[in-house]
């Protein structure tokens, strides 16, 4: 949840500054941090952009 709220706030961010975001934020996020993206990922609320290593929110689901 920790990472959506950033993501909808940023609606694009860099994948190592999300990464860190979510180690400050959640303890035990470096561990939770992969299954929470591959999670958003199924539910196509991100996408990965492989050109800048950054995560972007499609907002393609409302009803989160």
């Amino acid at each position: 949840m920790v990472v959506l709220v950033r993501l909808k706030d940023l609606r694009i961010a860099n994948y190592s500054d999300l990464l860190s975001y979510a180690k400050k934020s959640v303890i035990g996020g470096d561990v939770l941090f992969l299954p929470a993206l591959n999670f958003l990922f199924l539910m196509g609320l991100i996408e990965y952009r492989q050109k800048t290593d950054s995560i972007e929110y499609t907002k393609n689901n409302e009803t989160i």
